[in-house]
């Protein structure tokens, strides 16, 4: 086990321990220590969609001082910086410098010159959230030196209304057990997470990750026939949105299994059996199978 200080408790503006707002010790490249001023928490390297719907649910947790952030692009640094009254920093650097955990919010393609540029910035101390697909827990490690502590996670765009589905793995022996309270904190506070192992994560992005999309699909081709039969369509979004909302939660809270409650609405004989018949001639099932295996593919290309 490292041997750390701990962490503060949850709403504190450090990201380390210190004494009347001072500062804290801190290792660099060369194993010495030097005396920094902790900032925040938690920064986020890149503010694109994902990366701005966890910050914007983290706020309803965290102060505004708990959390920092840098991106390229600046005119929307400012209006990030308005929305939220979260202060970003100008570089990739001075973001690794200023938090203890650094969730690395870009896309893959981006993430060896982004670790390039923060690796002589990183220590023990940091804990790297890394929400990439396809991006391995060693690639990341290797590109930063080695001897780091990495979090892998997917997350979804529901994070934006505290709805996300988030599967998450890492090494826990690295850990202490408040840096693990501190990561159900940050994942749990935009949702729901589950711990996988890493061979499974590019399923998660299959399944969860890129999932809204397909339901958005889908309650749009609801949405669509309901218009064709003369309904509103902003009626048709909400009882389309609604019906997926609620079998959602039936799955979930019932437990039973989806076949089950599916056998459930069909009543002999009855008008849904025959949709569902149609559904089946039509391939819905392998059609949304084969979209999950292009998905894997994809990520397997990414690495």
């Amino acid at each position: 086990m490292l041997n750390r200080k701990p962490d503060v408790a949850v709403g504190k503006s450090s990201c380390s321990q210190t004494t009347n707002g001072g500062s804290s010790g801190r290792e660099v490249p060369d194993g010495r220590w030097r005396e920094t001023k902790i900032m925040a928490k938690i920064g986020f390297i890149g503010m694109g969609n994902i990366g701005y719907a966890i910050m914007r649910s983290l706020l309803n947790k965290y102060k505004t001082e708990d959390i920092t952030f840098t991106d390229l692009n600046r005119r929307r640094v400012a209006q990030i910086e308005k929305e939220t009254g979260v202060k970003a920093v100008d570089t990739n650097q001075d973001c690794a410098e200023n938090a203890k955990y650094i969730v690395l919010a870009i896309k893959p393609q981006f993430y060896d010159n982004v670790l390039a540029d923060i690796k002589d910035h990183v220590t023990k101390e940091n804990i790297i959230i890394s929400i990439a697909p396809g991006i391995t827990i060693d690639s990341v490690n290797e590109k930063l030196g080695g001897d780091r502590r990495i979090v892998r996670a997917m997350p979804n765009t529901p994070a934006l209304i505290g709805e996300g589905m988030t599967g998450v793995c890492y090494d826990k022996k690295l850990f202490e057990e408040t840096e693990k309270q501190m990561i159900s904190n940050f994942f749990e506070s935009f949702g729901m997470m589950e711990i996988v192992p890493e061979y499974m994560m590019n399923a998660v992005v299959c399944i969860s990750s890129s999932a809204p999309a397909y339901i958005y699909m889908f309650i749009e081709a609801l949405a669509d026939a309901g218009v064709k039969y003369g309904m509103p369509r902003d009626v048709a979004y909400r009882m389309a949105a609604q019906g997926v909302v609620g079998s959602a939660k039936m799955v979930l809270e019932t437990g039973k299994h989806p076949g089950a409650l599916k056998d459930d609405v069909c009543s002999p004989g009855g008008t849904t059996i025959y949709a569902v018949s149609v559904l089946e001639e039509y391939g819905l099932r392998n059609a949304v199978i084969k979209a999950c295996d292009a998905c894997y593919e994809k990520c397997i290309d990414l690495k």
